[in-house]
C-alpha cells in the first residue's frame, strides 16, 4: 500500500481513489434516466473487465449474483469499484479488488443501506479467497438479505 510519511495527509492511493470518484461523477453529469444508467453500467462492466485473477472472478460472480437476486439495484462504479445502488442512487454493495490497495484478498462490502443488521454487531465486509459453490451460495443469501 502506498502511504505518506508521518501521517502527513492522504496516500497516493487514496488521492487516486478520490480523483477516480470525481471522474465518475463528471462522467454522468447532465445525464438522466436511461442514459445515466447505461453509462454507469458500462463503467461497472469496464471496471470488472479491467481486473485479473481472483479480483475478476469475484467481481464477475458478484455482478451476476446481484443481477439475479437484486435486479432493482443499478450497477455503477464507486471509487472505481464495481458497485450496486438503489433507486436513490445510494450504494448498497460493492466489490473492493485486492489489486486496488495491494491487499491480501478482494472483499465484498455492504454499505449502511444494506439490511444485514443482526443485534448489536454484524459483518459488512467479507473476504473472498476463492469462488466456490458455497461462496456463491453465501453471496446470494447476503444479497437477498441486503435488499429485503
Amino acid at each position: 500500500m502506498n502511504t505518506t510519511s508521518e501521517g502527513s495527509g492522504f496516500s497516493s492511493d487514496e488521492k487516486a481513489a478520490m480523483k477516480q470518484r470525481a471522474d465518475e461523477l463528471r462522467s454522468t453529469k447532465g445525464l438522466k434516466g436511461a442514459a445515466k444508467q447505461a453509462r454507469e453500467l458500462e463503467a461497472c462492466v469496464d471496471a470488472i473487465d479491467a481486473l485479473a485473477g481472483i479480483d475478476r472472478e469475484v467481481a464477475t460472480t458478484f455482478h451476476r449474483v446481484v443481477a439475479e437476486e437484486a435486479p432493482d439495484l443499478r450497477p455503477k462504479t464507486f471509487y472505481g469499484f464495481p458497485a450496486y445502488a438503489d433507486a436513490d442512487d445510494k450504494v448498497v454493495m460493492f466489490v473492493q479488488p485486492k489489486s486496488k490497495f495491494d491487499t491480501r484478498y478482494p472483499t465484498v462490502n455492504f454499505d449502511e443501506k444494506a439490511n444485514l443488521d443482526d443485534g448489536d454487531m454484524w459483518p459488512t465486509s467479507f473476504a473472498v479467497v476463492a469462488v466456490t459453490d458455497a461462496v456463491e451460495k453465501r453471496l446470494r443469501t447476503l444479497v437477498k438479505q441486503a435488499v429485503s
